[in-house]
């Protein structure tokens, strides 16, 4: 005779896997790398020191 299967540990299994299926799914589509955030970051300073450096001194 075979072992007995838990079906509620199959089921949470089973969830778990669609979980994370669907993370990994979602870190793709709306994940961005280290160093795209890096860039996007130093872009920002690059652009905010631009425009400080431009700024017209009125006494």
């Amino acid at each position: 005779m075979s072992e007995p299967v838990n079906l509620n540990r199959f089921r949470k299994q089973k969830a778990r896997a669609d979980k994370k299926a669907r993370a990994d799914q979602n870190a793709i589509k709306f994940g961005r790398t280290k160093v795209e955030k890096q860039r996007d970051k130093a872009e920002a300073e690059k652009a905010s020191r631009h425009i400080d450096g431009h700024k017209r001194d009125d006494p």
